[in-house]
């Protein structure tokens, strides 16, 4: 009997706060991406709820290492933080980075990935989407606290993100600055003023594909189309080297 060759699928690694982890629900950027990569990619969501690049950037090594040598397949990463660090330190010490160490964090990620075999141009960096203060205020209010975060800080920690992939030598999507390009009603784009609506998760998923799209074409659909499978000896489609 000839020796089976195993099956390797190549990933794509979502690394994030709750905009990441929610991605996966109906309707979500990350499940948008998952089912145009069915056949050609795993799509591992690795999204933490309420987490910073602080967190992010001490925990990474954890995840990575629980790829193993798996890390050789990964072929693209999206790192997005920066909702929760721009937190009002004075609101909200627990989440709140300081911009300066948001920027290092994030290029800290970044060499963590390169030292784990995923080169900087396999990284995608995405900001914090633009904030609606009024909405987001009802939800702290909900909660028992004071609103706790900006737009115009949003702002800031987008602006440090795009510098650090530019440093990084990584694109970068810009959602923050993207959402209110012309003047456009950006609150349409979240559910609750911090996270995405259905809409927004549409905007990030198609622009996120158009990053995406060129570090994935290469990539062939894994195992033969049912109709190419020799019928009389399946084994000799299925055990093969595709």
């Amino acid at each position: 009997m000839s020796k089976t060759v195993p099956v390797i699928w190549p990933k794509v690694f979502l690394f994030g706060d709750s905009i990441t982890q929610f991605s996966f629900q109906a309707n979500g950027w990350g499940a948008e991406i998952a089912n145009k990569l069915a056949r050609k990619c795993d799509v591992i969501n690795r999204g933490l709820s309420g987490y910073n690049s602080r967190w992010a950037r001490i925990v990474l090594p954890r995840l990575l290492s629980s790829q193993g040598s798996a890390c050789d397949s990964i072929a693209a990463v999206t790192v997005f933080f920066g909702a929760n660090d721009c937190a009002l330190e004075d609101k909200n010490p627990q989440q709140h980075v300081p911009l300066s160490e948001y920027l290092e964090n994030l290029k800290e990620i970044s060499r963590l990935l390169t030292s784990a075999g995923v080169s900087s141009d396999k990284v995608i960096f995405i900001t914090p989407p633009p904030l609606h203060e009024a909405a987001w205020e009802k939800e702290c209010i909900l909660k028992g606290c004071p609103l706790n975060r900006l737009n115009s800080t949003a702002g800031q920690y987008a602006q440090a993100c795009v510098r650090a992939a530019a440093q990084c030598g990584s694109d970068v999507l810009d959602l923050w600055t993207l959402m209110q390009k012309d003047g456009q009603d950006y609150t349409v784009y979240l559910s609750d003023g911090l996270h995405l609506s259905d809409k927004g998760n549409q905007f990030v998923a198609q622009r996120l594909w158009d990053l995406l799209e060129s570090r994935v074409v290469h990539l062939p659909v894994i195992l033969p189309y049912w109709g190419d499978i020799d019928a009389s000896s399946p084994e000799t489609s299925l055990l093969c080297n595709n």
